[in-house]
């Protein structure tokens, strides 16, 4: 189960009460910020943009591709270890805006962890050490250290050194494996 913390509200949908949350201000600054660091093709420069313009907790010598989406709202939310990986196009949420309430939720990414592209990061989930999430994949609830997940629903998957070596698929016309 993903740990939110959940805010009721009565009239019409959660969204359309944005701004009795969140400062509107506070959202235009982090969507430009964001929006820089998307395209920026620098590391150093984009974790700098995280760290200090809209106050996640990025580690030493995480890289983040490009076209990453950070929440914009409550980026502060967002914790990411040292040496992580997150994949072109990817996006983490601390926020849901429901039709009868809201969720908020820390996200914690730890060390070492490789985020394939196109992956979707729900509010409250923690992702453990060394693991590895499939591009694609919905992180919808919390990985354990060192697990292979993806899929929508997320799910343990095989790493290769798992499948016999018979198993393995060749690509029509490679040279490998010699045989």
């Amino acid at each position: 189960m993903r740990k939110v913390t959940r805010y009721p509200v009565e009239g019409p949908n959660a969204l359309w009460q944005i701004y009795k949350t969140v400062s509107p201000w506070k959202g235009v600054k982090n969507f430009i910020c964001i929006q820089a660091a998307r395209y920026c093709p620098i590391l150093p420069l984009k974790n700098w943009i995280y760290r200090h313009l809209i106050g996640m907790q990025v580690g030493e010598h995480t890289a983040f591709g490009l076209m990453v989406m950070v929440d914009v709202f409550f980026p502060e939310k967002i914790r990411i270890g040292k040496n992580s990986i997150i994949g072109y196009n990817s996006t983490i949420l601390a926020h849901e805006y429901l039709i009868d309430e809201y969720r908020l939720g820390e996200v914690v990414i730890g060390d070492h962890v490789l985020i394939g592209a196109n992956t979707t990061i729900l509010p409250g989930v923690t992702i453990g050490d060394r693991a590895v999430v499939a591009a694609g994949a919905v992180v919808h609830k919390d990985v354990a250290p060192g697990a292979f997940v993806g899929g929508n629903p997320l799910r343990d998957l095989k790493r290769s050194s798992d499948i016999d070596a018979k198993d393995e698929p060749v690509a029509v016309g490679s040279r490998w494996p010699d045989g």
